[in-house]
């Protein structure tokens, strides 16, 4: 059962994608109904500043009895450092390795990304699992919404 998810600013965009919607609203559906507890980063309220109205509005559906907000911190820049340095992704990545590597230190139970070039990419999470593991940390579960889909 997941009780924890991280997301990235994707998500929250892909509500309103018409290629993406019908997963990501099942999926916000279901962190509501489960009452899954979404871990909110400062990266992610950053990004979502730039975000329509709409898109940033979406925070409201979702109880704040429901939001932990966690800080970026050196550990954790370290880490999105270390996902560089080991080549899993390039330079430009950079903010996509803080997203990995926040969940990764908050202990959450699953990463939400609709971004299949540098997040939801088997090889990868490979990448980042190799280097968590390297460095003694767990390994991070990463999905889209559509994965995260009820099956009855």
């Amino acid at each position: 059962m997941i009780k924890s998810a991280y997301l990235d600013t994707s998500v929250f965009g892909g509500y309103f994608d018409e290629e993406f919607s019908v997963p990501t609203v099942k999926f916000f559906d279901r962190i509501i109904q489960d009452k899954i507890t979404i871990i909110m980063s400062e990266i992610l309220v950053a990004e979502l500043q730039g975000a329509p109205n709409h898109v940033r509005g979406l925070m409201d559906i979702i109880p704040e009895s429901q939001i932990q907000s966690i800080d970026v911190t050196t550990e954790t820049e370290s880490l999105a450092k270390m996902y560089i340095s080991e080549n899993v992704v390039g330079k430009t990545s950079y903010a996509d390795c803080l997203h990995i590597a926040l969940a990764t230190i908050s202990h959450t139970d699953i990463l939400v990304s609709w971004n299949f070039k540098h997040i939801v990419n088997v090889d990868k999470i490979r990448g980042y699992n190799s280097v968590n593991l390297k460095l003694g940390y767990k390994l991070i579960d990463i999905y889209s919404p559509f994965e995260l889909g009820k099956y009855e």
